[in-house]
């Protein structure tokens, strides 16, 4: 397996080309573990510099699509917005395997994959 660290550009335009295909992300931050499964549309990113507090991030990855989301209940949700967002920092890290992309940040970690169609 070659993991390698990439750059937010590097990790950007690899991303890009997952464009109009069906992904998953695990999401393991502080307590809170999930799982998304979704069409992605589109990629974008977010720069918010009024925010109201620590816990809002400063840059955000937004996966644009629709989808589901699956918690400790038992049955998964439909997203809340057409979007899901990844808080980003200026430490955060970016690894490509060849087969999934992992985005680690201080609050946790994201992985990133392709799902058979």
């Amino acid at each position: 397996m070659n993991r390698e660290y990439l750059s937010v550009e590097e990790f950007n335009e690899l991303l890009q080309q997952w464009s109009g295909k069906t992904i998953k992300v695990t999401k393991q931050e502080l307590e809170d573990n999930d799982e998304t499964l979704m069409q992605l549309d589109s990629i974008s990113y977010e720069t918010n510099t009024r925010r109201l507090d620590e816990y809002e991030p400063m840059h955000a990855l937004q996966l644009n699509g629709s989808g589901t989301i699956q918690t400790e209940t038992p049955n998964s949700q439909p997203l809340p917005s057409s979007f899901y967002e990844i808080p980003l920092e200026d430490t955060s890290l970016y690894q490509f395997d060849d087969t999934r992309f992992s985005l680690i940040t201080e609050r946790g970690t994201y992985r990133i994959e392709l799902i058979d169609q």
